[in-house]
This record gives C-alpha cells, sequence and structure tokens, in this order.
C-alpha cells in the first residue's frame, strides 16, 4: 500500500494534474524497463496537456483512470469554490500552497445558507487550490484517505501495467469536474490504434446493492448505460475467473464513460472499480478483498477482451 499512499499524498485538483503527471512519468521511468512489455510513452503538452498514454505490444483494449480529484479554489474574501462534488463539513482539514507559504486551514460550513469559507491565520490569494489533508489509514482489512477516488484507480493501472502485454493505459484530466481530455485521448487512440473498447479504472459508492468485501464491482449502468452485448461478454469473462465481484446498477453517477459514449467514435465501455464508503470526504474506506479483486479482474479482463 506504499504507492497508494504516496498516491493519495499528492494534491492534484482537477486543473491541476501537473504534479501527479510528473510522479507517473517518473514511475515508469524507473520500473517500466523492469515490466512484462515496457510500454510506449506517450506525453505531449501541446496535443494532451496533462494526460499521459501507455501503450503495450499490439493494443485491443483501453483502460481509462483519471488522474484529478475534487477540491476547492480560493475566491474572494476567504469564500471557497467546490470542485467537483467535495463532502463538506465544517472542521475538515484543508491544506495548499500560495507565493506567501504552505497552508494548513479548515473548512467552514455556514449553518444558514451552506456558504463555503475557511479559517486560517492570513487572507489566503484568490485562485489557490486547496486539497483535503492526507490522513492515510491502514488496518489488516482496510485502507482509509482522502482521494482513493481515484488515486486507487491509478494504483490498478500503474499495477496493471507490470505484467500487460498488450493495451493502452490512458491517464486522463478533469474527471471530477466535468471532464475534457478524453475525447482527444479517444479519438488518438481510435485514429493511431483501432482501440473501440475500453475499461474505466474508477472507484464507485458502497449502497444497500454493493457491499464492502464482496469484490470489485461491474458496473451494469449509472446516469449512463453502456451497449449490453460488450458487458454481457465482461460478464462471462468475469465468472469464469472465478475473480469475486459484484453486479451495481445505479441511476446516477458517471466517470470518463461519459465522453466515450457521447463521442462521435464507436466506443464500447464499461466500469470495472473497487466500492468505497465516505465518497468525496476526507474519509473515504476500502477493503482490502476489493482492491485485490480489481486488480485481478483487470488482468483477466487484458488477457480476454
Amino acid at each position: 500500500m506504499q504507492l497508494l499512499q504516496t498516491l493519495c499524498r499528492i494534491p492534484a485538483p482537477s486543473g491541476e494534474e501537473a504534479a501527479l503527471t510528473r510522479f507517473i512519468l517518473d514511475y515508469v521511468r524507473q520500473h517500466g524497463p523492469a515490466w512484462r512489455q515496457p510500454p510506449l510513452v506517450v506525453h505531449d503538452e501541446a496535443r494532451f496537456q496533462d494526460c499521459v498514454l501507455l501503450v503495450f505490444g499490439q493494443p485491443r483494449t483501453a483502460v481509462f483512470a483519471h488522474l484529478d480529484s475534487i477540491g476547492f479554489t480560493v475566491r474572494y474574501g476567504r469564500e471557497l469554490v467546490p470542485i467537483g462534488g467535495p463532502e463538506t463539513e465544517t472542521g475538515y482539514r484543508l491544506v495548499g500552497c500560495d507565493s506567501q507559504g504552505d497552508i494548513a486551514c479548515t473548512l467552514t460550513v455556514n449553518e444558514e445558507t451552506e456558504a463555503l469559507g475557511y479559517e486560517f491565520s492570513r487572507d489566503i490569494e484568490r485562485g489557490t487550490s486547496l486539497t483535503f489533508a492526507c490522513e492515510f489509514r491502514e488496518t489488516e482489512t482496510t485502507v482509509q484517505s482522502c482521494y482513493l477516488d481515484n488515486r486507487l484507480g491509478v494504483w490498478n493501472a500503474l499495477r496493471l501495467a507490470e505484467t500487460l502485454e498488450h493495451g493502452i493505459i490512458a491517464f486522463s484530466c478533469w474527471e471530477e469536474h466535468g471532464g475534457g481530455s478524453v475525447p482527444y485521448l479517444a479519438r488518438y487512440i481510435y485514429d493511431t490504434y483501432g482501440v473501440r473498447q475500453a475499461l474505466i479504472s474508477d472507484i464507485t459508492w458502497v449502497t444497500e446493492g454493493v457491499q464492502l468485501g464482496a469484490g470489485c464491482v461491474i458496473s451494469l449502468r449509472d446516469s449512463l448505460i453502456p451497449r449490453r452485448g460488450y458487458v454481457e461478454r465482461i460478464r462471462r469473462i468475469a465468472e469464469a475467473s472465478g475473480v469475486p465481484h459484484q453486479l451495481e446498477v445505479e441511476g446516477e453517477g458517471g466517470s470518463d464513460a461519459k465522453d466515450l459514449q457521447r463521442s462521435d467514435m464507436p466506443w464500447d465501455w464499461c466500469f470495472v472499480g473497487a466500492p468505497e464508503d465516505g465518497v468525496h470526504s476526507p474519509n473515504e474506506l476500502i477493503d482490502k478483498h476489493d482492491i485485490a479483486s480489481m486488480l485481478q479482474l483487470y488482468q483477466v479482463l487484458l488477457r480476454e477482451l
């Protein structure tokens, strides 16, 4: 879990993924030569901004994992504007940095207006991004931290890369605040490699039908509906593999898949990821059994799809 803890501690709210991008590039340079199939690294700021593609062998499937997290932007005075949809509670610890130095402040929520603000020894420069302070907690069976969504999806992709022979891993940006990078990544992948099927390496919710510790989740639908024929292929492969998994049916929520489904290219997609409790809070909680089954299932799917 050391890699996961490191990923969770790197601030990368939507629009400021650059620090995590640098970590990914350094990590691949250091570890990639020892992987089963060293990847082609595609990182061109002019075309792909802070996104990164790892291309292995003769790819048939692309795995999308978004780098960014939710957070807050300092507005005027001591106001905050949310990035994405963070949970808000007075007293949450926030961190950041502006030209005057490091910041460690607390979130405030007005009980009447629900307006967001902060308490700190000085005014923070407008436009500064703040993120939850990371307190990574590990037990024998669980991990708990801010930003497991989606640092676990990134962790899963990097661990998958160790044994991947054929496939593409796409690290995207802005997912938590509306997306926007997947369309140009999908176009490049489709035009260059002819790949048009995807898995979404992301984190979903614990609900009345999805439980911690019962295995990775294959989503049959959320606010979007994937093509059933593709999802059924994934279900058959998962069942034959014996890897523990759950099926999810939801009417809301979304992921990088929304840009794939709304594109003018015939992309198939399926969301496959571990469930977590405490979504978008400093206390996101995931069971280690679900982490293990997520990686195992991705390894099987990338071989069989």
